[in-house]
């Protein structure tokens, strides 16, 4: 979902553009698809959470091989088996380095029988991030005169296939499902960005600052992402205000800085993006240091500087396959709807976020 241009790239939008050797030829993506069963004890019930996506879902974490055991949407699982007393089965069908086009397509619609099956009752995706980083790294290699349509590109592109997948949910979903969700975008990158380009804005001739030109255009993609949401029956998860503001009231303005970036049902996209990129920028922090406190903070960013920071293990997830297996929940009690360690790591806050819109039962 994002390109990052001080460890490795990919910090528009968390998402990595994987280039793995196969044989002699050179893959621009890999399929990281993995299913975990949260396996209770004295539970007989299973029910199932689809996740399609790029190498955020799939807990990617540098290897063609494995994967994060408990990225987001297992994470959630995890949630949801506590709350239902059931066991849960969390399927992952991701391709890391895939745009929205390629999510949609070869994920969504061509597995949609993941989601058919009669056991299905979450439906969640995320996409975009890819887009964006082939915009930027075109915007990154540009030189003579600025040409923004290549974000404009990854804006529309991402718009057409957001829409598209949910009503593709929408359609082909179990009719039992109980909840359809999108995550939206962070922006890992935030203080590598903060450099000059070295192409010239076409009107005034002068270098561009890159995190005043690429926050922006995130904004716009992450407004449509919930504001879709709204329109067509799906929550929106709000990466972007869970990684980017502090959970503290740094302003002063009265309002926890990760609250107060959240998108509003019914917002227009001027208010919004002038919120995000103007009213609360001092807000912004990059999500290396994620401050849950005055005086505490986690970093959500694994050392490439892209994908969400995890722990609890490894699956295999990659070019020999995905597992499929089960194991017993880490936790057996969650006060006040949280896991101990549910603002410590990236995918741990992502998967909260996921689940707190979790339905009370699964019917």
């Amino acid at each position: 979902m994002t390109i990052r241009f001080g460890k490795i790239v990919c910090a528009l939008f968390p998402t990595i553009a994987l280039f793995v050797m196969s044989s002699q030829t050179m893959a621009s993506t890999l399929n990281q698809n993995v299913s975990w069963t949260i396996d209770r004890t004295g539970t007989t019930a299973k029910y199932r959470v689809v996740a399609y996506g790029d190498s955020i879902y799939a807990g990617y974490n540098g290897s063609t091989t494995n994967a994060a055991k408990y990225s987001a949407p297992t994470i959630e699982s995890e949630y949801l088996s506590s709350l239902w007393n059931a066991d849960i089965e969390s399927v992952r069908r991701t391709k890391s380095g895939a745009v929205a086009s390629d999510v949609y397509n070869n994920k969504i619609v061509a597995e949609k029988s993941y989601m058919q099956a009669a056991s299905t009752r979450v439906v969640t995706f995320e996409m975009c991030g890819n887009d964006g980083l082939q915009a930027r790294s075109s915007f990154k290699g540009q030189t003579g005169t600025c040409n923004y349509s290549v974000l404009t590109t990854a804006e529309n592109n991402c718009k057409t296939y957001v829409a598209a997948a949910m009503d593709y949910i929408n359609a082909n979903a179990y009719s039992g499902t109980k909840l359809k969700i999108i995550g939206n975008l962070y922006y890992p990158g935030y203080n590598a960005d903060n450099v000059q380009s070295s192409c010239n804005d076409p009107s005034t001739g002068a270098k561009v600052n890159m995190r005043d030109k690429f926050l922006p255009s995130i904004a716009r993609m992450n407004y449509w992402m919930c504001t879709y949401a709204s329109q067509k029956g799906f929550k929106c998860a709000d990466n972007f205000a869970d990684y980017m503001g502090a959970d503290y009231d740094t302003n002063g303005d009265g309002a926890i800085d990760s609250n107060a970036l959240k998108y509003v049902v019914g917002e227009t996209e001027a208010n919004y993006v002038n919120r995000i990129t103007t009213t609360l920028r001092s807000t912004l922090r990059d999500a290396n240091t994620h401050f849950v406190s005055s005086s505490s903070s986690y970093d959500y960013i694994q050392s490439d500087d892209t994908h969400p920071t995890y722990t609890g293990g490894t699956v295999s997830a990659g070019l020999f396959g995905g597992t499929t297996s089960s194991g017993a929940p880490r936790y057996t009690t969650f006060t006040n709807g949280k896991n101990p360690i549910w603002n410590q790591y990236g995918h741990e806050r992502m998967g909260y976020g996921l689940s707190v819109y979790g339905p009370t039962g699964p019917f």
